[in-house]
């Protein structure tokens, strides 16, 4: 495939407009991936064509993460408040969902990210402090990270659905370096938290005919399970990453060495 190509079929470069609820179908594992930044009345989450069911929740579940300020989801009438770095699941069956900002002028900004269920697990809330933090990395391979797991099988039940984010120290622009891949599952990132000219080269494809793209912050890139999902920045970053497939063990991957990827 060209650039060009690449990006059409990979990139979501459509998230994150103010006063607007945006979700993007994958055939990839059949994943969705959207945003909702409200900056007056509540957005509400509604159905889409692609499903063909009553409401968006009958036959999925939902990860969301807010990289904003502060605001508040709302989940059959039950209100869950959301700070920058919180991280709220979403059971199958929950029919209404509202978004709604603190305050218009900062908006919260409400990452999402839906896969099918096929069993129920209850709608949770995790803080940030919540998370289970993991450090990696060494500052002399520029790769210093923080891992914050929120939905994963020690951490929010679900049914296929894995969701968190990696924080790069400053002076840090590696990440997922040397390689994985993982045939059971798909992986989505979505890169924030980035200065207005900083970029991140993501690099992706089969390890021996590897791309890349090249990506701003609060862009999203779809990592087919025969892809490798790595990245390296201008400057320091944030990305959050949503997993669904056959397994949910975190540390399931197909490791790569640097002779192997070309």
């Amino acid at each position: 495939m060209t650039t060009a190509e690449l990006r059409e079929n990979f990139l979501i470069s459509s998230l994150f407009t103010v006063g607007k609820l945006e979700m993007v179908y994958s055939d990839v594992d059949r994943v969705i991936v959207g945003s909702a930044v409200p900056a007056g009345e509540a957005l509400k989450l509604g159905v889409i064509e692609e499903l063909r069911t009553e409401f968006f929740l009958e036959r999925r579940e939902l990860g969301i993460l807010n990289i904003g300020a502060n605001g508040v989801v709302t989940v059959d009438g039950v209100e869950y408040r959301m700070e920058n770095g919180d991280c709220l699941y979403v059971s199958r069956g929950s029919k209404e969902m509202t978004f709604l900002s603190d305050d218009n002028s900062q908006p919260a900004e409400f990452y999402l990210a839906s896969y099918p269920a096929h069993a129920d697990h209850p709608t949770t809330l995790a803080k940030k402090a919540d998370a289970a933090a993991v450090h990696l990395g060494a500052a002399e391979s520029c790769n210093v990270r923080t891992i914050y797991k929120y939905i994963h099988p020690e951490g929010i039940r679900s049914c296929q659905l894995v969701m968190g984010y990696t924080e790069l120290a400053e002076g840090s622009v590696w990440n997922t370096m040397p390689s994985h891949t993982h045939v059971r599952r798909s992986e989505v990132y979505m890169y924030y938290d980035m200065v207005d000219d900083a970029r991140v080269f993501h690099y992706m494809g089969e390890p021996q005919e590897t791309r890349h793209l090249v990506i701003g912050s609060k862009e999203a890139v779809i990592s087919p399970s025969w892809s490798i999902h790595s990245g390296s920045g201008t400057a320091a970053y944030k990305f959050c990453w949503v997993m669904g497939g056959e397994n949910q063990i975190f540390d399931d991957m197909d490791h790569l060495g640097m002779d192997q990827i070309l």
